[in-house]
């Protein structure tokens, strides 16, 4: 099911069978995709990366706000961290990833697997994942320092 274009989010890492990996609500949920993209440019000139949760309802795509389920937040995370992953290489590809296979993981969650893929349906991917990567860059000392926070607290815990 193609993500819409006219939003103010611009997908470039995409799960978009998230509907079969999602908690309780697997397979039976409105919930069909999640992504990382970028919004419009803001006052400065540049691009932010912000998270998508996709809802479809029975007849069009929903623009509708929610409190997110902590396992949703949880499965944002874990899209995230595939994706840190998938850039800390991508230098590789001549367009940050390989176009015959835009696949980046699959991450095996409840019987299942969530797919994690570059949008190769945003007609303007290959400028658009550059501009995500550049994000990234700009912004790795702030993710850096919560990744690592969240690493400490999840050794904390026992999840290590």
């Amino acid at each position: 099911m193609k993500i819409p274009e006219s939003r103010n989010h611009k997908p470039v890492i995409i799960s978009d069978n998230y509907g079969k990996v999602d908690g309780r609500f697997a397979n039976n949920t409105d919930v069909k995709a999640l992504t990382w993209g970028l919004t419009p440019l803001n006052d400065e000139g540049k691009a932010h990366i912000s998270a998508n949760l996709w809802r479809y309802t029975e007849e069009e795509w929903s623009g509708q706000s929610e409190e997110i389920p902590l396992h949703r937040i949880l499965d944002m995370s874990i899209l995230l961290c595939s994706a840190l992953n998938h850039f800390s290489e991508a230098y590789r590809y001549d367009h940050l990833y390989d176009p015959q296979n835009p696949v980046i993981d699959r991450i095996g969650l409840q019987g299942n697997a969530m797919t994690v893929a570059v949008c190769t349906e945003n007609d303007e991917i290959n400028e658009d994942i550059k501009r995500f990567n550049k994000a990234l860059s700009y912004n790795g000392e702030m993710i850096g320092e919560r990744l690592r926070t969240l690493s400490r607290l999840l050794d904390d815990l026992g999840y290590s």
